[in-house]
């Protein structure tokens, strides 16, 4: 007979048992590598060698027993320090065994929930859960490690609570909108010219190698290689089987190869949107969809900015449609920039219409930037020297700090005034005429 699940509203918990062990087997690899394994090498006349004599077997037990006891003791530590419940609209975790530290997070100031699974922990069916915050870099809460169905019911009574609905609601249903098919994934990694660029360099430099045995080519070789590996491997890795899915608790990404991770995205905290078009992916018809995110900061912001790595550019609209709801970004006029402008970043135009602000502008890379009125924190004016020698100005409308940033430049002097004052008046219309409760999601 199955047990009746517990409600996290009753009681305080702990993480899962497994969690201590696993912590102090990580605690027993660092040291290891650090510590261990030079113990066991020993200087002889032909250099370091591995050698199991006695006085080498004696002398690494006497370090690592008492360092495995520090392991589990570390590990129990840890373990017993961390608890958390729920508590009417709070989430409450309590730290320390001497001292006692309790930190307690509005349940309205949730930014998203994000369940991620390295590889370690899917072995021991182990997951972790980071509750995002409003309030920049110290504002995430990482339960390490939770099984992983308890893990699902955390996430889902958070979302819930968070909603304003009760606890025991039952995880909102999803409506499937895309998945990014692995070849596509890698085609469009490998066709960019930047990667185009540095593979071509990197199979010359091989060429070179192995032509005229020259070894200081590997001073160029080398590090070519690294970077095809951080701009091909690297976001294959994480961003495999990419799924994207819609539900009334946010949207919905599941992704990852070594380490997966499910984030849901709340409705209403995507601030900004771009869709990028690189040049040879314009000729096959694909473009990637970045997000500004509130409450994402620093590292957190950049790992959260991919809302959909690559997919046909008719899905991308589609999904940015149901970030901001009522819109069609091709259906909004663009109005092309100054002829006198001789910026590099090209810019094609700007326009907008009752729902978003929309700029597109560069070249071989192209970018289409929207913003909701609604999401606008502030519309100003810039003018750099040399547009104040052509009477030219730039105008902004700011959202949080993020990679998606909007700006409609080299806009004639008075049509950039104007811009600012419609955009001003559109924005304030918007949020008032927004209704409802922000704290609440489901509203």
């Amino acid at each position: 007979m199955q047990r009746p699940q517990i409600p996290f509203s009753a009681g305080t918990h702990r993480l899962h048992w497994a969690t201590a062990p696993l912590r102090a087997f990580i605690f027993l690899i660092i040291y290891f590598v650090l510590l261990g394994f030079p113990l066991l090498l020993t200087q002889t006349n032909s250099g370091v060698t591995l050698a199991f004599t006695a006085e080498v077997i004696v002398r690494f037990i006497l370090v690592t027993v008492p360092m495995g006891v520090v392991a589990v003791v570390t590990g129990l530590w840890t373990w017993l320090a961390l608890r958390f419940r729920i508590e009417n609209d709070d989430l409450v975790v309590e730290t320390g065994i001497l001292r006692k530290n309790v930190r307690r997070m509005p349940l309205s100031r949730i930014q998203a929930i994000d369940l991620v699974r390295p590889l370690v922990t899917r072995v021991f069916a182990l997951a972790e859960v980071r509750v995002e915050l409003a309030g920049g870099e110290q504002s995430e809460i990482a339960l390490r490690y939770l099984g992983r169905q308890s893990a699902q019911r955390l996430r889902a009574e958070l979302l819930a609570r968070a909603a304003g609905l009760p606890g025991q609601t039952p995880e909102a249903p999803e409506r499937h909108l895309w998945r990014v098919p692995f070849g596509s994934l890698l085609g469009s990694l490998v066709v960019r010219l930047p990667v185009l660029g540095t593979a071509l360099l990197f199979l010359a430099s091989l060429i070179f190698f192995v032509m005229y045995a020259e070894g200081g080519i590997l001073a160029v070789t080398v590090p070519v290689l690294l970077g095809l590996i951080r701009a091909v491997v690297a976001p294959l890795v994480m961003y495999a089987n990419f799924t994207v899915a819609m539900s009334p608790d946010g949207i919905r990404l599941r992704y990852g190869l070594l380490e997966t991770r499910m984030q849901t995205l709340p409705p209403g905290r995507v601030q900004a949107v771009s869709i990028v078009e690189p040049v040879i992916w314009r000729s096959l018809g694909w473009a990637r969809v970045e997000v500004t995110v509130a409450g994402y900061a620093g590292e957190r912001q950049a790992l959260s900015s991919t809302l959909l790595p690559v997919a046909p550019r008719h899905v991308a609209m589609h999904l940015v449609s149901q970030v901001f709801p009522g819109t069609n970004v091709d259906a909004v006029a663009l109005v092309p920039a100054s002829s006198k402008a001789v910026a590099v970043d090209h810019a094609d135009g700007a326009g907008t219409d009752d729902v978003v602000f929309v700029t597109r502008h560069g070249w071989p890379c192209r970018r289409t930037d929207v913003i909701a009125h609604a999401r606008a924190q502030s519309v100003r004016l810039t003018v750099n020297p040399f547009q104040r020698m052509l009477g030219l100005a730039t105008v902004h409308v700011d959202a949080p700090p993020g990679p998606v940033q909007v700006a409609a430049t080299d806009r004639e002097l008075g049509e950039a005034r104007a811009i600012v004052e419609s955009t001003a008046r559109r924005a304030l219309a918007a949020r008032r005429g927004g209704g409802g409760d922000p704290t609440r999601w489901a509203r």
